[in-house]
């Protein structure tokens, strides 16, 4: 039986958790200085309940893609999923690259205080 949870599903979700984690702070920053403004943009903060929701949803994508990515052991039976070495190469790969990426995103309405002061 196939896993709804794969190693790609996990990390794709860990990103995008990360990424609304950052929505309230960063988004309208980035609009801001993109160029694109107006009132709309203020709604944006509406987001900033939810922040602690996405961080640990960030968290558990992000251990659960650690856990498949480095834990679970490949098997290769009939009817299993199975993933070359090459692929599970280049998700470490991926994995590693974003973690800092989502980290920086989920820290960064902490940090961006001391830049724009």
């Amino acid at each position: 039986m196939r896993s709804v949870l794969n190693t790609k599903t996990t990390l794709i979700g860990g990103v995008l958790a990360g990424i609304g984690a950052s929505a309230c702070c960063v988004g309208p920053l980035l609009l801001l200085s993109l160029g694109v403004g107006g009132a709309w943009i203020a709604h944006l903060t509406a987001l900033e309940p939810y922040r602690p929701v996405f961080i640990v949803l960030t968290a558990l994508f992000l251990g659960w893609t650690f856990w498949k990515l480095y834990f679970v052991p490949q098997s290769c039976a009939v009817g299993d999923d199975c993933i070359a070495d090459r692929t599970r190469k280049v998700q470490r790969i991926l994995f590693w690259v974003l973690l800092p990426i989502v980290l920086l995103l989920i820290v960064s309405p902490w940090i961006l205080p001391y830049f724009y002061r």
